[in-house]
């Protein structure tokens, strides 16, 4: 049996995420705060807007990491973290916090899972939009 090994997600790549995003943000007026992790939930790549503010920087990689562990843009499991949700209990289950805010959204190439981008500094539907155009981008 014969496999292919899957190119796996580069820094080259994550800073190219990194600024697709701030040119979709930038372009809608907004300071962002991005954060690129492989499959690992390494950090790839890193950028805070001087305008943006601290926090977001934080915000980014939790919707990052809560992406790539859920497998799942983080726009689409909000509703799975309210009460009698399917994940009502996880967010504070982990040892790292997942934040079940838009703005995170899992790479893949060939379709498997390869990192996550995640957003944070504007309204979580622009930050969400901003991490899907950066996602676009990687071809």
């Amino acid at each position: 049996m014969s496999t292919t090994a899957l190119a796996p997600l580069t820094v080259h790549d994550a800073e190219a995420l990194v600024t697709a995003a701030h040119r979709a943000a930038e372009a809608a007026g907004v300071t962002v705060s991005v954060t690129v992790l492989d499959a690992g939930g390494h950090l790839l790549a890193f950028r805070r807007d001087d305008r943006a503010v601290l926090i977001s920087g934080e915000t980014s990689t939790r919707k990052a990491y809560t992406a790539l562990q859920l497998n799942a843009p983080t726009a689409e499991l909000v509703d799975a973290v309210q009460p009698g949700g399917p994940f009502h209990t996880l967010p504070t289950a982990l040892d790292r916090p997942l934040l079940f805010i838009a703005g995170g959204v899992p790479v893949r190439r060939d379709g498997r899972l390869i990192g996550a981008v995640g957003v944070g500094g504007g309204a979580p539907e622009q930050d969400h939009a901003f991490a899907t155009a950066a996602v676009e981008t990687l071809v």
